[in-house]
Order: structure tokens, then C-alpha cells, then sequence
């Protein structure tokens, strides 16, 4: 017995397979253009099973295509997809977003005007538990908005309301990290150079409130206090020379900058760190500046723990600083290890677990 489907208009299933097997033989002779001139779905239909199971796609890079409104809207968005799409743990994210992406950001300074650095972005925004995520170029196009503007903490503030609005967020923040050039003169010899500063504009809501920080990496040389007694012992009891371990070492100090007390400049904060600690690594150096220097150095040696105490203390005094954390690595010219230190004031910074390689981002090759 033959059993088959009956189909609509009194059409069967042989008479499908008949159909099918006049189009394939005339499709066997037809170019490829013809076919899909009689219907573009046909190219499927009359495909044989197998890899060969697959439409003949464009290879030319369409040109003149305009994606309007209509097309985009057909467009898939897996990452803002529905909350079925959620892969691992419902929990709501603290920070996602975008880092180091680079644009040239002209900023204010307090002795040269405006500047024009190449800048180090990093944005992010907080994501409830049940949204799947965010679009990360929305993050972009906000910045890029305000880009050609001169470049202050108020229009950081617009670019973050805007990608805080786009991505209906409820926390944000936005880092430019840059270089910031400022030329020093030399201790003796009358010469001068470009000293370059590692900075970080920070802009933080949480919660409703908004803190705008600084975050700044200072140079030196620190001398131990230990060594430079050991040998001047040495000269004195013994007639020994010695001469006592020094090593380049950095201090990343982060300040929260106080409303209403008065513009807290770049300089500023760097002429802070210049009074608290006055062995700055040199830039423009003759032989009457080492000299200078290793004077200098001996006037103030000093512990990594006096440094951190040092820096605070200039800090403290400053109505425009309010939370700060000062960050000191001495890398060691004795000892195969450094020394560091971690001193915070108020709450913005205080934490109980550090980064594990905090320490290791305070290294500079120049």
C-alpha cells in the first residue's frame, strides 16, 4: 500500500517531488543569477544535502550599502538581550565597561596655558542583576562628545551623565590617564628640562555622591638613614670609605579634591611632594648637579615609613585635599626586595585587601 500526504489544492507529495526534481534539472543548466532572479530562496531549496547545503554569498565588499533605520533595526544585540541570556550568577556587577582607549584631550594649566596630552581613558558603570549588559561603544561616543572641549573635572561630570543616562546605570566612573609635562631647572649648573608626571583625573559617583580625585606618581631618590650612619662610622672609626645605598623610588599619592576651597592644581600637588620629599630624580644633569645631588641626599635620608608620614603631612595642611592615600616603594639597592608603605586618611581609601600587584604598577623605566 502507498501512503502519502495529501496536500492543499489536491497537490501530493509525489507531485512536490516532481516539482522539485523539473526545477533542479533546469537549475543544473541555470546560472546562478538566473536562479535567484526566479527567487533568492530557491538557491537553499535546490541545494543538495551536505556541505554544499549552504547559499552562494556576495564576496565583493558592498560599497555603496547605507544601513538606514529599518535595516539597523533587524540588527542582532546579544549583549543587551533579554535576562534569559544571563550566563552564571543573577548578581549585579559593580564596574563594566571600557579601559585604555586613547584620545588627545587639551587640558588646563595653572604657568602654561592649555595643553594638548594623549590620554589614557578607562569608563565604567555599574549593572543591575537582571540586565545581561551593556553596549560598551555607548561608553565611547559619550566621551567623544566632549572631547574637543578643554578638559576639566565639570566636563568629565557631562561625559558621565551622559553614558550614565544612555546605559541606565545607577553608578559611574570615568580615569584619564596621561603625562604631564613640567620643565625643572637643574640644582646648580643653570640648565633646564622637561620633567614628566604619570597623573590620573578620577571621577566617582556611588551611592548619589560624586568625588572627584587626583592621582599622582612622584620620583626620588631616598637614601637609608642606616647606611648613612654605617658608613660614616666606617670613615670615622676605621678610616674606611663607604658609601651609604640610595635607589630610585616612587610614591603614587591619591587626593579627593574638596568643592569650594579653591582650584587644586596639577603643580600644585607636585610642588606638595617637592617639600615633603626635595630629592626629586633630575632631568638636566652637569657635574656640579651630582654633586648637588648627593649633598641633597644626605641632607634627607629617609625611610620608606618617614615618607609616607612626610607626604601626609603636606597633605593635611592643603584645605583643598581631603581623603587622600599615599603609596611608597623604595626599590632597594641593598636588598633583593623594597620596601614600601600604605598610609590613608578617611574612608574613600581605606580598604582591607590591596591589589597584588600594586606595588609592581610603581615601577618607572623612564
Amino acid at each position: 500500500m502507498n501512503v502519502f500526504t495529501k496536500m492543499g489544492d489536491g497537490l501530493d507529495r509525489a507531485d512536490a517531488e516532481r516539482a522539485l526534481d523539473v526545477l533542479r534539472r533546469w537549475a543544473g543548466t541555470a546560472a546562478p543569477e538566473e536562479i535567484r532572479d526566479v527567487d533568492p530562496a530557491l538557491t537553499r531549496l535546490l541545494a543538495r544535502p551536505g556541505p554544499a547545503d549552504y547559499p552562494a554569498l556576495a564576496r565583493a565588499y558592498p560599497e555603496d550599502f547605507e544601513a538606514g533605520p529599518n535595516y539597523r533595526a533587524t540588527l542582532p544585540d546579544l549583549q543587551n538581550g533579554p535576562e534569559s541570556l544571563i550566563r552564571g550568577a543573577k548578581r549585579a556587577i559593580q564596574h563594566v565597561g571600557i579601559s585604555n582607549f586613547r584620545l588627545p584631550i587639551r587640558y588646563h594649566t595653572r604657568d602654561n596655558g592649555d595643553l594638548t596630552l594623549e590620554t589614557s581613558i578607562t569608563g565604567t558603570v555599574s549593572l543591575d542583576a537582571g540586565k545581561k549588559g551593556i553596549n560598551m561603544s555607548r561608553i565611547m561616543r559619550s566621551f567623544y562628545k566632549h572631547a574637543e572641549e578643554t578638559f576639566s573635572f565639570e566636563v568629565i561630570a557631562a561625559a558621565l551623565e551622559d553614558y550614565k543616562s544612555d546605559l541606565e546605570s545607577f553608578d559611574a566612573r570615568i580615569m584619564m590617564r596621561f603625562r604631564f609635562p613640567m620643565k625643572v631647572d637643574s640644582l646648580r649648573s643653570g640648565l633646564s628640562g622637561y620633567q614628566y608626571y604619570d597623573i590620573a583625573l578620577e571621577l566617582v559617583e556611588q551611592a548619589g555622591e560624586r568625588r572627584k580625585v587626583i592621582h599622582l606618581d612622584y620620583v626620588y631618590s631616598s637614601t637609608c638613614p642606616c647606611s648613612l650612619e654605617l658608613s660614616e662610622h666606617a670613615r670615622a672609626q676605621r678610616g674606611q670609605l663607604a658609601t651609604p645605598h640610595s635607589q630610585r623610588s616612587v610614591a603614587r599619592v591619591s587626593v579627593v579634591v574638596e568643592e569650594g576651597q579653591g582650584c587644586l592644581w596639577f603643580e600644585d600637588l607636585v610642588e606638595m611632594c617637592r617639600r615633603a620629599v626635595p630629592t626629586e630624580t633630575q632631568v638636566m644633569v652637569k657635574r656640579e648637579d651630582e654633586q648637588a645631588f648627593a649633598e641633597l641626599n644626605a641632607a634627607n635620608p629617609i625611610f620608606v615609613e618617614d615618607a609616607a608620614r612626610l607626604f601626609s603631612e603636606q597633605l593635611q595642611a592643603d584645605v583643598r585635599v581631603g581623603d587622600f592615600r599615599v603609596v611608597a616603594s623604595h626599590q632597594e639597592s641593598l636588598h633583593s626586595h623594597d620596601a614600601v608603605s600604605v598610609l590613608t586618611e578617611g574612608d574613600t581609601f581605606a580598604a582591607a585587601s590591596l591589589d597584588p600587584r600594586l606595588f609592581e604598577s610603581l615601577y618607572h623605566v623612564g
